[in-house]
């Protein structure tokens, strides 16, 4: 896992460094948090890449009444596009995940050690996946489609009581629309997230199952490169044949600053408040993004 762990750190200063060898931008120029939201595809010959860290951890969950002893699963997504052909409409990519999960009443940055321990701990890649964007309505620019199809890399969903991800296929379709109120203060951004995920039954819960997640943001721009925002989703995942189903309600809120002209640090925390075969815990995420 070192050697993840130091592709993971060599990537983000690449980026860091990338983004500080930019060109300042005008005045009259919006920031990247402005300009190129999920909606919003990058150029031909541009790169974006974003790096997206994600802390679940829960002591609490409908499955069991009252405390339980704490869990933690943490995901790092490695995200990388370049824009192909004429007018901002279509881009082709790469994703990367990691994973390191610890149970059993270990500490929350426990799962940042990265281990592979029985009965406590585990980590590795468990999946990439080749991924396309596309703005299908020419005369529409802030609605966009990302479509991906995640490979899984893990061989057991679950040793000895210690979940690392799912062994199936996703096919991940996510639907994008943001809009900029006038005067470029407020802004409000929509997500449908739909997963279909397929494969061997016996192999993860999840297979033979459909994944819904609607998600809006609302965001407020005290300046061109600093905006605070508030979000809520809402996941139901369908049962399609593996005679399991669940669904959770998030409410959060974070922030986004425009570190230099090309690099954006994003801090999010959400907060499960209701569902159904679901954790009731929270997450604290962490991400940068260059567009470069």
């Amino acid at each position: 896992m070192k050697k993840l762990q130091s592709l993971a750190l060599a990537l983000s200063l690449l980026t860091a460094f990338a983004g500080y060898a930019q060109e300042e931008e005008t005045d009259t120029q919006k920031s990247n948090i402005q300009q190129y939201t999920p909606s919003k595809l990058i150029g031909k010959g541009k790169l974006d890449i974003k790096w997206f860290n994600n802390i679940y951890t829960e002591t609490k969950s409908t499955f069991a009444d009252g405390k339980q002893p704490r869990q933690t699963f943490f995901t790092s997504t490695l995200e990388a596009y370049t824009g192909v052909g004429e007018n901002n409409r279509w881009n082709v990519g790469v994703i990367l995940k990691i994973r390191s999960n610890s149970i059993g009443g270990t500490k929350t940055l426990d799962a940042l050690k990265f281990k592979n321990e029985d009965g406590v701990a585990r980590a590795g890649l468990t999946s990439f996946a080749p991924s396309v964007k596309f703005v299908p309505f020419e005369s529409v620019g802030n609605f966009s489609i990302q479509s991906s199809l995640y490979i899984p890399l893990v061989d057991n969903e679950t040793e000895n009581g210690v979940f690392l991800d799912q062994n199936g296929f996703i096919w991940q379709n996510r639907f994008f629309y943001d809009y900029t109120f006038p005067g470029d203060k407020w802004q409000i951004f929509s997500e449908l997230n739909t997963e279909l995920n397929f494969g061997e039954e016996e192999k993860s819960f999840a297979n033979n199952s459909l994944n819904l997640t609607p998600g809006v943001f609302l965001s407020y721009f005290p300046t061109s490169k600093f905006t605070v925002l508030a979000l809520a989703q809402h996941s139901q995942r369908i049962d399609l044949g593996n005679n399991f189903s669940q669904n959770y309600t998030a409410l959060g809120g974070g922030t986004k600053y425009q570190l230099t002209n090309a690099l954006n640090l994003e801090l999010l925390y959400t907060n499960f408040v209701g569902g159904d075969n679901t954790g009731l815990g929270e997450t604290f995420n962490l991400g940068l993004r260059a567009i470069f």
